[in-house]
This record gives structure tokens, sequence and C-alpha cells, in this order.
């Protein structure tokens, strides 16, 4: 069995972050998707044509190696001819606890084995039917070449089988060139990596719910239920005794990267930048005792008290969190935090959303929220702005304003219905240059291709709650993909009528 590991993808259509920033914005470096890999045919061809091996093993390299190009961990297990080397393989797959397995049908072979190695892996199935070439030469070939380019025979044996099996899989069908193939594999592998990241993900839920928001309100048992990982609940006091600790100079140094990664308003109080900074450090501290990938938060807090200073200072720190990779969100939104970490594996960035206003003379969705904001997709510096009144909320401090870079956009919400099921709900537009708000909130302006209020009744009747992400560029293909490996219903809703 051979390993290979490349590094961590960046992504590639997020806007650039600020610039300058020190070592301690770094992102994470999440565990690499791990794919595992074997390819086989019938090994009755091999004394009969005895070129032909060769060439299958040589076309099985290079699928290997742009496999390893993705950005993932590669565990190669070879070539299989028969259904007890397809045995061994999958005990080989098994113990390497794969997030995705590719089963890659060089030519013809018989649904016995690989059906064992997509029933032991515990890891969902991708089948590719990739010949040499995009078509045969069909003056020179010889039954031997032929075989090489038979790969797609066995595809609906192999379908059949896996689904009277009880086996989900999915397939991509091209040649090794094939740029639109490798395009939908990469999405698959990137799918993959999403569902082990929430499959192994450590979830924090601190504080208690905004008051009133049933939408809000989420079991963490469905959570690990319907996604995987798991829900660690915190109190604010875990946050408190942190922010105690925090020395001087570790706030000294935390204000030095808000200078640099924020531009700073004239009505950011230093007393309050500092705050901000050492609960910021505290939240540091916060994520790595309890190894948490994501956070989610809310605490009322009364009259100035502690316990409100400290629920008032997330914002500064929940944004360089969401930068690093470990999204933070306000309102207690669990659901929402999830949604982001989704779309920061994606490459899409992801930042607290909901409706703000619309606006029918330009035909936009104003969105956004104060708080913590994805600062890797913001359309210029992020601005750092002093409010002394956080709305619908206590205390005060320093908040986050921006504007998501403008071009394509996503916005992606994991919405209930009544028997706890979740769904994803997703709709595809594109931000634009226009008048913003300037009161320390993050805001866009959407244009989703209809009229604004068709929009917001057709969005608001999926069942998404009010909060969602925003991410940067078209991702509902990315998102059928996740929600197809998870098993989970997405619903789009588009330029035209209804959902």
């Amino acid at each position: 069995m051979t390993s290979t590991t490349t590094g961590t993808r960046t992504p590639a259509t997020a806007a650039p972050g600020p610039t300058g920033l020190t070592d301690q914005l770094a992102r994470i470096t999440p565990r690499p998707t791990r794919v595992g890999l074997v390819a086989g045919g019938l090994g009755a061809y091999w004394p009969q044509f005895p070129a032909l091996l060769p060439k299958l093993q040589a076309s099985a390299r290079e699928v290997s190696a742009r496999l390893a190009a993705l950005d993932c961990e590669v565990v190669d297990v070879g070539f299989i001819s028969d259904e007890r080397e397809g045995a061994r393989a999958a005990d080989r797959l098994r113990a390497a606890d794969c997030d995705l397995i590719v089963g890659f049908l060089t030519t013809y072979m018989t649904a016995s084995m690989l059906v064992p190695i997509a029933q032991r892996a515990g890891a969902p199935v991708l089948l590719l039917n990739l010949q040499p070439t995009e078509a045969m030469d069909h003056d020179t070939f010889d039954t031997g070449d032929w075989l090489a380019y038979c790969g797609a025979c066995p595809l609906p044996e192999m379908a059949n089988a896996f689904r009277r099996c009880g086996v989900e899989f999915r397939s991509v069908s091209g040649y090794l060139a094939d740029e639109r193939a490798w395009t939908r594999i990469e999405r698959w592998v990137r799918a993959a990596g999403v569902r082990a990241a929430l499959r192994t993900g450590r979830h924090g839920l601190l504080g208690h719910l905004y008051p009133g928001m049933m939408d809000v309100a989420t079991d963490p048992t469905l959570v690990s239920a319907q996604l995987g990982g798991h829900v660690e609940i915190l109190e604010i006091d875990d946050l408190r005794v942190r922010v105690e600790k925090v020395t001087g100079a570790e706030t000294d140094a935390r204000v030095a990267l808000a200078r640099e990664a924020f531009t700073l308003d004239s009505s950011v109080v230093d007393e309050d930048l500092r705050w901000g900074a050492r609960v910021s450090v505290a939240l540091d501290r916060l994520v790595d005792d309890f190894a948490l990938d994501s956070l989610a938060y809310y605490h009322r807090g009364l009259d100035g008290e502690t316990h409100e200073r400290v629920g008032a200072g997330f914002i500064l720190g929940a944004s360089l969190l969401t930068a690093r990779g470990i999204p933070a969100c306000g309102e207690y939104e669990l659901r929402t935090s999830l949604a982001m970490l989704m779309f920061d594996r994606l490459g899409a960035g992801g930042s607290f959303t909901e409706i703000q206003a619309l606006n029918f003379r330009d035909g936009v969705v104003e969105m956004g929220h104060d708080g913590p904001a994805h600062l890797a997709i913001s359309a210029r510096r992020p601005l750092l702005r002093g409010l002394g009144t956080y709305h619908g909320k206590r205390g005060w401090g320093v908040s986050v304003e921006f504007d998501v870079a403008h071009g394509p956009v996503t916005a992606f919400g994991l919405g209930q219905l009544r028997d706890g099921t979740f769904r994803f709900v997703a709709a595809e537009g594109t931000v634009t240059g226009g008048p913003l708000l300037q009161i320390g909130n993050t805001t866009s302006r959407v244009d989703f291709g209809r009229d604004p209020g068709e929009w917001v009744d057709a969005w608001s009747a999926t069942g998404v709650d009010h909060h969602w992400a925003l991410g940067t560029g078209h991702r509902v293909a990315d998102l059928a993909a996740v929600a197809d490996l998870l098993g989970i219903e997405l619903v789009v809703v588009g330029p035209g009528g209804g959902a």
C-alpha cells in the first residue's frame, strides 16, 4: 500500500485577505482528505493478451497521480484481478479509514471484485470509468487494444449489484485527460473532505439561546445523528476564567495584530479595543483546550457585569478565528456555524449573514450581520468600528464592517423540518457595488436574478432559519455533492419562480 500526502487546499476563489499579517493569523491545516484507490480488471484476460495488463496498470498510476494532485492523501492498494484480491484490498482500505473510496474500472471486471470493498470500507464510493483517450483507433485496434477501453462495460453491472446490496455509489465516465471528468472527480473529493470535517468535527456551543429565537434552537444530538461529530456544551465561565488569565503583553500583541488586519475607525475606543483583544486571546485558548473546529455563542448578561462584558467582546476574536478556518458566529447559531465550516472547507469563506433590507430600485437583497465575519472574502481591508450599542444585545465594544468580494456568491443555510430532519438550502447570486450602511455590520448587496421580494418569499418558504453563510463563488454543484454524501436534501432557490 502506498500513501501520498499533499498540502491543504488554499481557497482559490476567495478574495485576498489583509496583507502583512503575522503568523498568529495563519490558517489551520486540517487532515487532508483520505482517498482510497483500487484499480482492477478481469484476470482471465492477462494470459490471453499479455500487453493489456501493463497498459491498464499505467492508466491506474496516472489516476493515482491525478488524485494526489487534488490536495488529498491517496491510499493506493494497487491493482486487483479477482474477488480474492478484492477482499484483501477491502481489508486494507477499511483499516486506512478513508473518506472516499475510488474504484477505477480499467476494463471489464466482475461486481464481486468491488462489492466487498464498498460494503466494508465505511466510506462513500466513487466509480471511475476513464478510458485511455477520447476514442479508439478502429483501423488498428485488436481485441487486446479494445479491452483497454472497456471500463464502461462493467459500470451497469456494478450499479445493479451495489443497489441490490444496499450500497450507495457515484460514477464519473470520461477519458484520462478529460478535464470535464476531472472537474467532477475533484468535486467529489472536496465533498468527501467536507463530510470528513463534519464526521470528526468538534463544535462548540457556548452560552445560551437568544431568547425567543425558535428557529435557531438545535438539538445537539441531531447534529451528531445527521452530520456526525461532537457538540461540546460550553459555559460563559469557560471563557471568563481564560480572559482573566490573559496577560498585558498578550493583549498588546493581539492589539497589534488587529491593527495589521483591520482599518480602525476613529470611533474605536482604545479601552474597548484592548478588551476585544484580550477576549480574542482567551477565545484562542478555549478553542485549543477543547479542540474545537467551530463555535456558536451567545450570552446576554446584565448592567455591564463581567459576563456581559465577555459576551460583548467576542467579535474581534471570532472574526480572527473564522479567518483561520475555525468559523465562529453569534446568537447561538449552531447550524450556521456548521454551514460556515462547510463553506470554509470548500474554499468559499463563509460569513455570518441575515437579511437586512430589500432594495427594489436596484434589484438587490442587502444582507449581512453584526459580529464576526470571514476576513478572507472581504472586498477590501475590513474596518473595525466602535459601537456604544449593539442593537438587540447588551454591551458595547468594537465590531467588524465589510462588504463581501464583488462577484458570484452563494447563500447557504441549514433548515430544519418538523420531524427534526436537516435540509440544505442554497441560492446563487452576485454581489454588486453600491451604497452600504456604515454601522459596524457586514453588508453586501446581492442580486439573485429576480425581484428581491419574490426571492425573499421563496427563500423563507424553504424552512431555512433567519441566519446563514454567505460565501464566494457559485457553489450549488459542490453543495449538491456534499448533500449526496450526507444523505441530506438540497433545496435550491433559483432565479426563476419558486424554490
